[in-house]
C-alpha cells in the first residue's frame, strides 16, 4: 500500500514538473524573440525625465548590439532646465524698435555726435520728440553732417542753446559733456515745445530760430534721416 502512494505521489509531481518545465520554456522564449526584436535596431533610447527640486533629472538606457551581444548601458546625469525668452517686439517710431530706430539715426550722425543714435532714439522717446525733427536740429545747428562747429566740439552744445553756465564770452549755454547737451537739448524742445503743441519745423521755427529759410532747412535734413 505505501509503494503505491509513493509511486502516485512520484507520478503526480513529475507531471507537475513537466508542466512547470513548459511554462518557463514559452517564458524564456517569449523574452528572446523581444530581445531579437530589440537586436533589429542599432541603439534604442528610453529617455525618463522627472523634476526635482527645479531640475531635470534625465535617465538614459541604451540597448546596443555588439558582437551579437545585447548590452544594457544605463546613464544619468543632471541637467537645470533651460529656456529662451523672446521679448514682445515694441514699436515706439514709425514701425521701428527704439535699438532699429537708434540705428537708423547713427546713419546720419558724424564727428561729436557719431554713436549717438540711441541716445537720441531713448530721450526723445521719453520726452514726446519726434527724434527726426531733433536730429535734423542737431545736424544743421552743429554742422555734424560735415564739420562740427566749435561750439558743438568745446562746450557740447548741439543745438544752438543760450543761457548759461555761458561758452566762452557769448550767450550759447556750455554743457559739461556731448551726452549732456544732447539730452539738455531734447528736453528742452519737449518741455518748451512740443509739450505746447509747437510739434511740426514750422511751428518750432518762429520762436527757435530767426532765419527765414530755417524751416526749409531743418525739413530738408528731416528728409535726409529719413531716407538713410
Amino acid at each position: 500500500m505505501k509503494s503505491r502512494i509513493v509511486s502516485t505521489t512520484l507520478l503526480v509531481l513529475g507531471v507537475l514538473m513537466i508542466s512547470i518545465a513548459a511554462v518557463v520554456k514559452q517564458e524564456i522564449s517569449f523574452s528572446t524573440n523581444k530581445i531579437n526584436d530589440v537586436k533589429a535596431m542599432d541603439v534604442v533610447n528610453i529617455i525618463n525625465i522627472s523634476a526635482t527640486n527645479r531640475e531635470e533629472k534625465l535617465e538614459v538606457v541604451k540597448l546596443e548590439s555588439a558582437n551579437n551581444n545585447n548590452k544594457v548601458v544605463e546613464l544619468s546625469m543632471e541637467q537645470t532646465p533651460q529656456s529662451i525668452y523672446i521679448p514682445p517686439r515694441v514699436e515706439v517710431y514709425e514701425g521701428m524698435t527704439l535699438e532699429e530706430l537708434g540705428a537708423k539715426l547713427d546713419r546720419s550722425l558724424n564727428g561729436v555726435l557719431s554713436g549717438k543714435g540711441n541716445l537720441i532714439a531713448k530721450t526723445c522717446i521719453d520726452s514726446g520728440v519726434d527724434p527726426y525733427i531733433a536730429v535734423a536740429i542737431m545736424l544743421h545747428e552743429t554742422g555734424c553732417r560735415s564739420r562740427c562747429s566749435t561750439l558743438a566740439v568745446k562746450c557740447n552744445n548741439v543745438g544752438g542753446q543760450k543761457g548759461s553756465p555761458r561758452c566762452g564770452n557769448g550767450s550759447y549755454k556750455a554743457y559739461n559733456t556731448i551726452d549732456e547737451g544732447i539730452v539738455g537739448m531734447i528736453q528742452n524742445l519737449g518741455n518748451n515745445y512740443f509739450a505746447h503743441g509747437r510739434n511740426t519745423v514750422e511751428t518750432i521755427a518762429p520762436k527757435y530760430a530767426e532765419g527765414v529759410n530755417w524751416p526749409n532747412k531743418i525739413n530738408w535734413y528731416v528728409s535726409v534721416i529719413r531716407t538713410n
